[in-house]
């Protein structure tokens, strides 16, 4: 057993375990499963996340990703996939993140060789300031196009959309009175931030069904190269 192996296994921490080390370290001494940030030269390891987080992790992963197929866009991924935008920045691993069709390239073998266009991340219990606050100045400075916040606890049901303006700053952008927030890098890409929080939750296939239209997902359908 490594001396890493052995500190996690006798790790207490209820929600995240920190550990000074090299990014060459972070790279060889953990399993590629490990969900786990290299951030300021320490590995952060994140237990494992409580089901309500999950549940809208996977809603916004089903439903964007019936989306970004049914119109090409390009690929959606959910956490452990590591996301380093320049080789001198941190190693983060976003609950969501999207890479547009043209930006596919960015991809390597091991991680993602640069900034994703759209990030997602679901605030856990000791994460808020670390989502709300670090990963907001870090993905402005690596020109990540869009960054939503999603924070589901009981106490909080809030939504936060920040989109990069031309001079290379954030700007938030608040859902309609309708509680209608429309993605600027999915085109056409619509999302009721009640949904997140509605209970029961909504279909991921209903909730893309009124996105894009019933006819639109009839004609998908007739088209579809599996029958």
């Amino acid at each position: 057993m490594t001396l890493l192996e052995k500190t996690i296994q006798e790790a207490s921490a209820e929600f995240e375990l920190r550990i000074p080390m090299t990014y060459a370290q972070f790279l060889t001494e953990l399993n590629e499963d490990v969900h786990a940030e290299w951030v300021d030269g320490e590995t952060i390891l994140f237990m494992p996340p409580k089901p309500d987080h999950q549940r809208v992790v996977s809603f916004l992963l089903t439903v964007i990703r019936l989306f970004v197929e049914h119109f090409n866009l390009g690929e959606i991924l959910t956490a452990p996939v590591e996301m380093k935008p320049t080789p001198d920045s941190n190693s983060r691993e976003p609950d969501l993140l999207f890479v547009a069709r043209d930006n596919l390239e960015r991809f390597g073998d091991a991680k993602l060789e640069g900034p994703a266009d759209l990030v997602v991340e679901i605030i856990s219990p000791e994460s808020e300031n670390r989502d709300t606050v670090d990963k907001l100045r870090e993905y402005e400075a690596e020109g990540i196009q869009e960054y939503w916040i999603i924070d589901s606890r009981a106490d909080k049901k809030r939504a936060i959309f920040y989109v990069l303006d031309n001079n290379g700053y954030y700007r938030r952008v608040h859902p309609d009175r309708k509680g209608i927030y429309t993605s600027t890098v999915l085109t056409g890409f619509w999302l009721n931030v009640e949904w997140l929080w509605a209970n029961p939750q909504p279909s991921a296939l209903e909730a893309f069904a009124l996105i894009v239209g019933p006819d639109a997902l009839i004609q998908a359908i007739n088209q579809s190269r599996l029958k």
